[in-house]
């Protein structure tokens, strides 16, 4: 069946490499492809850096991605990464008889983070994210408590809980290539968004703290807003290392040495719960990962025992944690053989391409029956 579907993918954040969206929306769509689906992705071209900052040059973006969307060929399926301005798409598609199927990463505080402006008039910012849920057939989220919040404000009965993964065929044991990369012997680490919620802060302050072993080092793999901050704290220290963009295979060998990986999130995003690519691609490769105390990922450790959970914003903690495994190698290797277990065999991107593809038969069945 999935060779006679022809599916359109919209995605208005423009994705580029070493991203997490770039991971979801690129793996999938590989996914649905390798089981003869005809998908096809529409995004706005990568941002130029004088373009950052403007959002009106954004929202140009935006509307010619869907307008090519909407000139060309019907499909039989849109798949919508959920958007405040896919509203044309998603009206337009409803209009045709296009099913839809909407994946929901945030609540509407995303959008409020991203661009704060949108507080004066979230009234209206949240009315047409709604309406887009509601006009959905079918919804997809990563996370249990993200599935009760879409089913709170959409009063959907499709809602389908469909996780981050890992790339199981870069992450796993083997991993090992580390490129031109010179890495200390015992180090722990961090990679992805270096953004405030992501508890950079905590991250560094757990680094400075008497709690945290002498011997290990914190290594640091991504770009962002708190990039600065965390250079200068790099400068300060030999045992602090920091790069900011890594080609997967180098990351995952990275992964692989190091004796833990850490995800720290802080703050009111984090409430509808976490399930980060980086707990996925961490575990993939047998290595066990402290995370902040959030459901989805502090869930999914405890039940697999493949890690330690500490409190959000507790550097202390933090540290403590790493001196932990670092006292008890062995305990730490056993941790990362658990998780490695359970995503190998449950949380590939491959797996999660299933799953998305079982979401399509579904709500295609519910047209042709209609």
């Amino acid at each position: 069946m999935g060779s006679n579907i022809s599916l359109y993918y919209l995605c208005l954040q423009a994705t580029r490499q070493g991203q997490a969206s770039y991971s979801h929306v690129h793996e999938i769509i590989l996914g649905l492809q390798s089981r003869g689906v005809e998908a096809r992705l529409f995004e706005p071209r990568h941002e130029k850096s004088a373009c950052k900052t403007n959002f009106f040059a954004r929202l140009l973006g935006f509307v010619n991605t869907q307008c090519k969307l909407i000139f060309s060929n019907t499909p039989e399926v849109i798949y919508i990464r959920w958007h405040f301005a896919t509203i044309f798409v998603a009206l337009w598609a409803k209009l045709r008889n296009v099913p839809v199927i909407q994946e929901v990463n945030g609540p509407y505080e995303d959008l409020f983070l991203s661009y704060s402006w949108t507080k004066k008039i979230q009234g209206f910012f949240i009315f047409i994210m709604r309406r887009q849920l509601k006009w959905a057939d079918a919804v997809i989220v990563v996370t249990p408590l993200l599935a009760e919040w879409a089913i709170k404000e959409s009063k959907h009965r499709k809602v389908y809980i469909i996780s981050n993964g890992a790339n199981t065929s870069i992450f796993d044991h083997k991993a090992s290539f580390l490129g031109e990369f010179c890495l200390p012997d015992r180090y722990v680490i961090f990679f992805g968004a270096l953004s405030v919620w992501q508890g950079v802060d905590v991250m560094l302050d757990a680094f400075r703290s008497n709690q945290w072993p002498k011997d290990i080092a914190l290594v640091i793999v991504g770009d962002g807003v708190e990039s600065q901050k965390v250079n200068e704290a790099a400068c300060s220290s030999r045992f602090l290392y920091h790069f900011e963009s890594v080609e997967q295979r180098v990351l995952a060998g990275i992964v692989r040495n190091s004796l833990c990986a850490l995800s720290p999130q802080v703050g009111h995003r984090c409430s509808t719960g976490l399930f980060p690519l980086k707990l996925f691609e961490s575990l993939a490769c047998s290595v066990p990962v402290i995370v902040s105390d959030w459901p989805g990922m502090a869930d999914f450790v405890r039940e697999h025992q493949c890690g330690i959970v500490v409190p959000p914003g507790d550097p202390e903690a933090l540290a403590q944690a790493v001196a932990q495994l670092a006292s008890d190698p062995d305990r730490a290797r056993e941790m990362g053989k658990r998780g490695a277990e359970e995503v190998h065999r449950k949380h590939s991107w491959d797996a999660k391409a299933e799953e998305t593809l079982q979401v399509i038969y579904s709500i295609i069945s519910d047209k042709d029956r209609a």
